[in-house]
């Protein structure tokens, strides 16, 4: 059971720290600059051109 219980934990953490960076700020922009763009997701891709290129807010309402 602790096996268990300290796996969730690992997993927990590296889901956490994996996903730190909030989509469209400069660190998640330049973290995606880094990626190969063949690697890019669809909405990755429209996410880097709105808040990237285009600039807009992310925490605008739409």
């Amino acid at each position: 059971m602790k096996k268990l219980i300290s796996a969730l934990i690992v997993i927990g953490l590296s889901i956490g720290i994996a996903g730190c960076d909030k989509v469209g700020s400069e660190s998640w922009c330049k973290k995606l600059e880094k990626k190969d763009k063949g690697d890019w997701t669809a909405n990755e891709l429209a996410d880097y051109t709105k808040y990237c290129v285009l600039k807009m807010d992310p925490d605008a309402e739409e």
